[in-house]
């Protein structure tokens, strides 16, 4: 619990000697409850400060905020500090800063070990995988959900105390300038990337320039930090040249510190694979969904090889079925087999779903919504997807403008007009795949986040 004195010297540097302890830092106000501290921030679909009174009336303490509340005294110097336990408001310019001010200061309070993790795809599945190894030898605190950019990152650290040795973190970015900011608030000492794609085209124009934002992390860490990098991704592995950290591959190729072979994907039952290091050869086996996965398997083996941990218990991670996140298997409508992967999608991540659908036994369906925020790469991105799914399923619905371009290129590489459905609505996919699914059908559902297409697997599931 940091207290009214951290938050204090945090957002103005003056030393305040106040025991008044917060339990957490929220800045949803349905989320405050007794001891939060609640920050007001400004956004384009609301303004936190129209909540602070709600956040009051749950529990909180006290609120960050750039302007009064109407009923709430405004505390601007410690003089002006309330001496009673009413909630009360403390003014700030930029609610925001003050919290990854507070969210920096905290973490240096703490003697441990920050595992930042990023990339185009797959950083979820690798921070999750990360953690679930770590956690077997080192008490381990976790980004949880979407806490991954400027705001979610500084509240997962507010949650840091004594019991902690290490911290893994996602690292989210839409512009250049992003993955500093968040490397120079949790200060890590490991940084892992993941891969360079498609993933934020829209907004930075080139390959290059997401491999830059990208490699933030690594050029942040310190000489005595350890840069983990895919050795199978060519704008990754060149980041071993932006760090003055230690450099420690993981890949396919015997050229990496750390390699994986004889890859077996056995469909819902996980994947087997063989683990290379140094002397060192073990059959593994993961519970993660698809070939792709090993490589979330390969980082997270590197990062507890890093960090000291006995092969024994690196291994027991990386079987824990709590490492399964995003892609999962759910029961479906008269007897199938929901594949769910709605999470997000690129084509790269894609690509990856449908080829673990290639490896099931069954009758194949993909439903596949638009990809969001490709730019130039929109069209030969969703072209890419079409040509695998016409070698890959039976049959095809598709959901929205983009997704009819995967429609039409899949039929363009000879699929049967007949086992092509292109809608536009969540609402339109699940009733054609009501009329559609059958016994023993795999039903694969994936698109981009704003795509929403958890809607249809909530149409679909359990019945």
């Amino acid at each position: 619990m940091f207290t009214l004195g951290d938050l204090w010297e945090a957002i103005t540097g003056e030393k305040l000697e106040h025991s008044l302890a917060f339990k957490n830092g929220v800045v949803d106000s349905r989320l405050a409850e007794e001891g939060s501290l609640f920050v007001a921030l400004r956004g384009e679909e609301g303004d936190g400060h129209d909540h602070v009174k709600d956040a009051f009336e749950r529990g909180a303490l006290a609120a960050l905020v750039e302007r009064e509340i109407e009923g709430y005294p405004v505390a601007q110097d410690p003089s002006s500090l309330p001496s009673s336990p009413e909630p009360f408001c403390i003014l700030v310019e930029d609610s925001l800063r003050a919290l990854q001010d507070l969210a920096a200061y905290w973490r240096r309070r703490f003697d441990l070990r920050v595992i930042g993790v990023t990339g185009s795809t797959g950083k979820t599945t690798t921070k999750e995988t990360i953690w679930s190894v770590l956690r077997k030898a080192f008490p381990t605190l976790k980004s949880e959900a979407n806490y991954n950019n400027e705001i979610g990152l500084p509240l997962t650290l507010l949650n840091l105390d004594e019991s902690y040795q290490k911290v893994v973190l996602e690292m989210g970015m839409y512009d250049l300038g992003e993955i500093a900011r968040l490397a120079e608030i949790s200060q890590p000492q490991v940084g892992v990337i993941t891969n360079v794609s498609h993933s934020h085209l829209e907004r930075l124009k080139t390959l290059a320039r997401i491999a830059q934002a990208k490699a933030e992390l690594v050029e942040a860490l310190p000489s005595n930090g350890v840069a983990i990098l895919n050795g199978d991704d060519p704008r990754v592995k060149a980041m071993a040249q932006k760090t003055g950290a230690k450099v420690f591959f993981y890949g396919l190729s015997p050229d990496c510190d750390l390699w994986a072979s004889d890859i077996e994907s056995r469909g819902l039952q996980g994947v087997h694979f063989r683990l290379h290091h140094g002397e060192e050869t073990l059959h593994v086996r993961i519970p993660l969904l698809g070939r792709h996965s090993v490589h979330a398997a390969l980082a997270a083996t590197a990062v507890g090889l890093v960090e000291g941990e006995p092969w024994g218990q690196i291994v027991a991670g990386l079987q824990d079925i709590a490492a399964q996140l995003r892609l999962i298997a759910v029961p479906g409508i008269k007897g199938s087999t929901i594949i769910d992967d709605t999470y997000n999608a690129s084509p790269a991540s894609t690509l990856a779903a449908l080829n673990l659908l290639s490896d099931l036994e069954g009758r194949k369906i993909a439903v596949l919504g638009d990809m969001l925020e490709l730019g130039s790469y929109e069209e030969r991105g969703h072209r890419l997807v079409g040509r695998r799914a016409a070698e890959t399923v039976d049959k095809l619905v598709t959901v929205g403008p983009r997704g009819r371009i995967i429609a039409e290129e899949a039929q363009a590489l000879g699929m049967d007009e007949d086992d092509l459905f292109a809608v536009e609505s969540n609402q339109e996919a699940a009733e054609v795949l009501r009329r559609l699914i059958a016994s023993g059908d795999l039903v694969l559902i994936k698109g981009s986040r704003g795509m929403k297409m958890e809607e249809i697997v909530a149409k679909l599931g359990g019945k």
